[in-house]
């Protein structure tokens, strides 16, 4: 191990991590202060876990990323407890209708969040130590698969497509380079093609999401109102934006815009000039994740700093295609930006994972 890691993405994540508490601030100090009698009232909740997230990051840069792998089972089990005793009633609570949450006090945690690395250390632990096998699909990839489906299952049981989503492409993401066959992602995609099919039927609210993606105007005032609104904030954004704090749709027009939505806020106060900032960062995420990888020795290091990086690169690409109108609404958080303590630990946490394995040879 060398002595330092990656000073530049350190920082650069603190600065872009506190970047997203002022945005915060921005997009949410009028409904804060409507509601709660408190503007600050999102910002200090945010504070609190990014606070606790930069300790966890630099203590975490410290740990022997091997630690991961030698628990790597019993993160898994945990994960597996803590997403089971969420969907009881009494235990889990309901927020927008998703049975996702632990309430503690005033604060929420989602253990879903938090079941995004223990399968990444997971995969990554089993793709390093099974690399043979991986040249069937039967004995290799299967058993995998079938790990990856019961979370899917579970999570999809609260539900949070979105999250699920994530996970799955993540995961999908991570196996595709450990060398396995590429028409076994043609097949694979097609089945998934198809789920996602089934999915939709089975829950309506997901094909008035359809709809609305398609024709945001034949609902305008239901399932199409936040993406029609999240483009009236990005459409007069011009090159510079509005201004700092002179957002127009934060003023009730676009429902919670601290959390999906932040970058309509962004996109509005700052223009493309925020959208450049935004685009770049994950950008420099991913570049620098993939230079890490590509450096360090050890399999378990290489597909562990792969998947935790490009998991956070595909959440923001989600997110921020829901919010321009690419795909439909999903319910995706945009890492380091939207209010929410469980997802900035966890990606705080990768991030202080991914550094560790930066000061691998």
């Amino acid at each position: 191990m060398n002595k330092k890691f990656d000073r530049t993405l350190f920082i650069m994540v603190l600065i872009i991590a506190i970047f997203g508490i002022v945005m915060i601030y921005s997009a949410s100090s009028i409904w804060a202060e409507y509601k709660f009698h408190d503007a600050f009232k999102f910002v200090k909740s945010q504070s609190i876990f990014f606070l606790i997230g930069a300790i966890l990051m630099y203590v975490i840069s410290k740990i022997d990323y091997n630690f991961f792998k030698k628990k790597a089972n019993l993160i898994l089990g945990i994960c597996f407890i803590l997403l089971t005793l969420v969907l009881i009633p009494g235990i889990g609570s309901v927020r927008n209708g998703s049975r996702s949450w632990f309430g503690i006090g005033g604060l929420g945690i989602q253990p879903s969040e938090f079941a995004k690395i223990g399968l990444i250390i997971y995969t990554a632990k089993y793709l390093s130590s099974n690399k043979k096998e991986l040249r069937s699909i039967k004995k290799g990839v299967l058993p995998i698969l079938f790990v990856i489906m019961v979370f899917f299952l579970l999570i999809m049981l609260e539900p949070d497509f979105g999250t699920a989503m994530v996970i799955v492409l993540t995961l999908i993401s991570l196996i595709f380079i450990s060398g396995v066959k590429v028409s076994f992602f043609l097949k694979i995609g097609l089945v998934g093609l198809l789920g996602i099919v089934a999915l939709i039927i089975v829950a309506p609210y997901r094909m008035a999401r359809i709809v609305s993606f398609l024709n945001p105007w034949s609902d305008p005032l239901g399932s199409g109102f936040q993406i029609i609104q999240s483009l009236y904030a990005i459409g007069p954004g011009g090159l510079l934006g509005q201004g700092f704090l002179n957002s127009h749709q934060k003023h009730f027009y676009l429902p919670e815009p601290q959390t999906d939505f932040i970058f309509s806020i962004i996109s509005e106060e700052f223009g493309f000039l925020g959208v450049l900032i935004v685009t770049s960062f994950f950008g420099f995420i991913f570049y620098r994740t993939v230079k890490i990888s590509l450096k360090t020795n050890d399999l378990f290091g290489k597909f562990l700093a792969f998947g935790l990086g490009i998991g956070i690169v595909i959440q923001a690409v989600l997110n921020l295609s829901v919010v321009i109108g690419l795909i439909p609404v999903t319910g995706v958080t945009l890492p380091f930006f939207s209010y929410g303590g469980s997802s900035l630990l966890v990606t705080m946490i990768s991030m202080g994972i991914i550094l560790n394995i930066s000061r691998s040879k």
